[in-house]
């Protein structure tokens, strides 16, 4: 079992080591799980059609696989790192001495800035933005991190059942009505953003609660440097990644089996089923994250390009899930390049793998030069600016990990110096 120290025990001492890999190289790698089941959505949003176009074997097999490894398993694992670089901040500006109003003010202004740049993500380019969710979690829910481990994840369990439920509800209830409707609209750029604007109250109003469970899980593990310090953790991590991942799966097969039109239960069911698979979505966001800390155990010091190019992807998570937006808008929608209507469902995964690919490509030349992410650096000046006037000029390299989110969520900015 991970050791268990005081949920308000400050770091431990940080030197100029390097930084650590796990936080980075899981980001890096969920990018590519946001990617893919992302393209594979838009696809059908771009056309108005089916949710699926199910084609041909290819096609059942690719939903499929997405059904079980990766809808409703990458955004759990985001807002668990979200949670952990919001610990580590607390846990290091409460370790220098800094009082909670002050620190709350700061986590606070950082969540207004990330709401700001949601909004504008969501204004000009993407409708299914969460970088605003993570933003409205700081502002109003830091209070989270001054309590204790039972009480944190007593909130944290309730919020998972709650907003589980009342999440796979809306989904339901919006697929059904999606089926219902006949009449073709014609998507262009002035009823996309009106899209766009509509969809966003309603897509915060149903992610806050479900991201918040993850988030609480999140603290819980920055308290214990689960992924600062995971070889001293391995037994745990591997009970975690062991466990995870095949509850995932197995609760995704009701899901799957609706998806590829094997089974049409009636909406009760259809609610069940979907509830599902999102409660085990949590199992397979911890899992995901508890592999990839083993795997950057294993890996050790050796850090070849491939592993580079991971972490500075995961460092500039909030550029490359913007990138990620701007090719889907460039790529799908009617009134660009309109390859919703060309391409079938594993062509669509194919072309998001591609997508992501290009955006590790992005990361590592800014990583080789020393350039940080434009988003990441706007919001460390921006939210950072005023509350460290004053204060030491640098930090050392892995002073704490970085505290993006799942999809969309900043990177590598926290408190760190290049």
């Amino acid at each position: 079992m991970p050791s268990t120290p005081s949920p308000n025990r400050p770091p431990s001492p940080e030197g100029t080591g390097p930084r650590s890999l796990a936080p980075d190289l899981a980001r890096g790698l969920m990018l590519l799980v946001i990617a893919t089941v992302h393209a594979h959505m838009f696809r059908q949003f771009a056309t108005g059609g089916e949710v699926f176009s199910l084609a041909g074997t290819l096609d059942v097999a690719v939903t499929g696989f997405m059904t079980l490894f990766a809808e409703s398993r990458g955004y759990p694992m985001f807002a668990a790192l979200f949670g952990y670089g919001l610990a580590r901040i607390h846990l290091r500006r409460t370790a220098e001495g800094r009082e909670w109003p002050w620190v709350r003010s700061l986590l606070r202004g950082r969540g207004r800035w990330m709401i700001v740049i949601g909004l504008l993500h969501t204004v000009l380019i993407f409708h299914g933005d969460v970088i605003a969710v993570y933003g409205l979690i700081a502002l109003l829910f830091a209070g989270l991190l001054r309590l204790g481990d039972r009480r944190l994840l007593a909130h944290g369990l309730v919020w998972m059942s709650l907003g589980s439920l009342l999440y796979s509800t809306a989904e339901v209830a919006l697929s059904l009505s999606g089926t219902q409707q006949d009449v073709a609209v014609e998507v262009t750029p002035l009823m996309d953003l009106f899209i766009r604007l509509g969809t966003w109250p309603f897509l915060a109003m149903v992610m806050v609660p479900i991201s918040l469970f993850p988030f609480t899980v999140g603290i819980w593990a920055a308290r214990r440097r689960l992924l600062e310090e995971p070889e001293r953790h391995l037994p745990f991590l591997r009970r975690v990644a062991g466990f995870g991942v095949p509850l995932a799966v197995l609760g995704a097969v009701p899901q799957m089996l609706v998806l590829i039109r094997v089974w049409a239960p009636d909406p009760a069911l259809q609610v069940g089923a979907k509830w599902l698979h999102v409660l085990s979505g949590y199992a397979g966001g911890f899992g995901y994250a508890a592999l990839i800390a083993l795997v950057a155990v294993a890996l050790g010091d050796r850090r070849g390009p491939v592993v580079r190019a991971l972490a500075a992807t995961g460092q500039r998570s909030m550029t490359c899930y913007l990138l990620q937006s701007v090719a889907w808008l460039v790529l799908f929608m009617p009134y660009t390049l309109n390859l919703a209507t060309r391409l079938d469902d594993a062509q669509s995964v194919l072309l998001g793998a591609g997508v992501w690919v290009a955006t590790v490509v992005v990361a590592a030349i800014m990583g080789r030069f020393g350039v940080s992410g434009p988003p990441e650096a706007f919001l460390r000046r921006m939210a950072y600016g005023r509350a460290d006037r004053g204060a030491p000029e640098s930090v050392p390299v892995g002073a704490e990990p970085s505290d993006g989110p799942t999809p969309g969520a900043p990177s590598a900015d926290v408190e760190r110096t290049t």
